[in-house]
């Protein structure tokens, strides 16, 4: 099934578990014929159910053993599939905006730990000090091995100004580490701007939200009323974009694309195999683009980023991004639960998956930092490190980080990535000028 985007688009969820945000979806799978109940395994459940309320050495609520029975079952599946009680199904919303009282981070399940993705940026988390690759391993007295996220998502919750402290290891050789964090509302602008050298923009997406297409149109629109040649190249910056949702994601291609698929998904229920194409209502017509992108950038992010790239309308510059390939929709109980469950796996316009893989940049540039000792610390974390991760069913695992080799290793300046990716963006106007200009040959 193909859609065009004057459609309304399906809104899916494309991000790991967050401690500050789990996307709404409206998502709602085809009708399908319901799968025979294997009657003599739930025979055995009940019975193990009905030892344990009878035996075990301590009361036991049927609710918890139920919750935890779920959750035992959709953690079998996938990093991603979850269960959702009825006071987190109901927050959905709320969410999607970002407002209320957390930390800033978004986390994943491994091992029994939780580690870090990445905090959002100018989040309390962000602002502590707490980076990618960072694993929780005790939020105030208590440990988390063996919470759900669920679990340490509500604890690291609670009312803005009050405080949290977090166990914190670091692959850096170090012993781990105490931190104390603020908790604040988080109100998540996903778009910010500037203007670099008068006649380069530079835009910052912190997350695909409901209204980033509309804020990322008016930043372009301030940007080239700010430059006063007009906008000879653009930055789009993904670094740390966990994702978002898909709807958004689409639509924000849509901006720098004429035509042709943007994604397409696929699954095994009916309603998942669906295709979406651009239209003709693209921004910066010609006008050179540079996405940057690292081991942070996930889901969302790399639709957007591998469709620009397979439509050749931009140069992806960084580093192999996080490579979450998967759709999660959102399947509501009757008794006001619901399941968040990986239903499809997403595919580019080139037909590929990046599932597991993540996206290769055009231009690498690896992003590696270096301790005090210069040992070289690579802390970031992706889909493939998760214990459970689907794997990706249309190519082998990709062991190398870069498709080449740009940049130096000794990364001394947090913007010193944008600098290269500056220096790009005058390579690419170069050219650009040299193929337009007229070939004049003497007589």
């Amino acid at each position: 099934m193909i859609f065009s985007l004057r459609k309304s688009c399906l809104c899916i969820l494309l991000l790991p578990v967050f401690a500050w945000t789990i996307v709404n979806s409206s998502y709602v799978l085809g009708d399908s014929s319901p799968p025979d109940v294997p009657i003599l395994e739930l025979q055995l459940f009940a019975e193990i159910f009905a030892r344990i309320k009878s035996h075990y050495v301590e009361d036991v609520s049927d609710q918890q053993l139920l919750n935890d029975a779920i959750e035992g079952m959709l953690r079998g599946l996938d990093p991603h599939s979850t269960f959702l009680d009825r006071e987190s199904y109901k927050e959905l919303d709320v969410e999607t905006y970002g407002r209320f009282g957390g930390l800033g981070l978004e986390v994943v399940i491994e091992n029994d730990f939780i580690r870090v993705v990445a905090p959002i940026e100018g989040s309390p988390a962000d602002l502590g000090g707490i980076k990618p690759g960072d694993k929780i391993l005790r939020i105030e007295a208590i440990l988390v091995n063996g919470m759900s996220l669920d679990e340490v998502v509500e604890r690291m919750r609670g009312r803005p100004g009050t405080k949290i402290q977090l166990l914190i290891s670091r692959d850096d050789g170090n012993e781990p580490f105490e931190i104390t964090l603020q908790r604040a509302v988080i109100r998540l602008d996903s778009v910010h701007s500037q203007l670099l050298d008068e006649r380069f923009g530079y835009i910052k997406i912190v997350q695909f939200q409901p209204d980033t297409v509309k804020e990322l149109r008016q930043q372009i629109r301030l940007l080239e009323r700010s430059s006063l040649t007009g906008l000879s190249g653009l930055i789009l910056d993904l670094r740390n974009n966990p994702g978002g949702i898909f709807d958004s994601a689409i639509a924000v291609s849509d901006l720098f694309l004429k035509e042709g698929v943007i994604v397409t998904t696929r699954g095994r229920a009916s309603g998942t195999e669906l295709s979406y194409r651009a239209t003709e209502n693209n921004v910066l017509d010609g006008v050179p683009i540079v996405v940057m992108v690292n081991r942070g950038s996930a889901s969302a992010s790399e639709i957007f980023a591998a469709a620009l790239q397979d439509h050749k309308r931009a140069l992806i510059f960084g580093e192999r991004t996080f490579g979450k390939g998967s759709v999660q929709t959102i399947l509501p109980m009757d008794n006001g639960a619901a399941l968040k469950l990986t239903t499809a796996r997403y595919y580019s316009p080139n037909n590929s998956s990046i599932q597991a893989s993540g996206i290769l940049p055009d231009v690498a540039h690896d992003g590696l930092k270096f301790s005090e000792n210069n040992r070289i610390v690579d802390s970031g974390l992706r889909e493939s490190d998760l214990t459970g991760h689907l794997y990706n069913d249309a190519r082998e695992e990709i062991d190398s980080d870069v498709k080449g080799n740009y940049g130096s290793h000794n990364l001394k300046h947090q913007d010193y990535q944008v600098q290269q990716a500056i220096n790009l963006l005058r390579a690419m106007v170069l050219a650009l000028e040299a193929n337009e200009a007229p070939n004049l040959q003497a007589n």
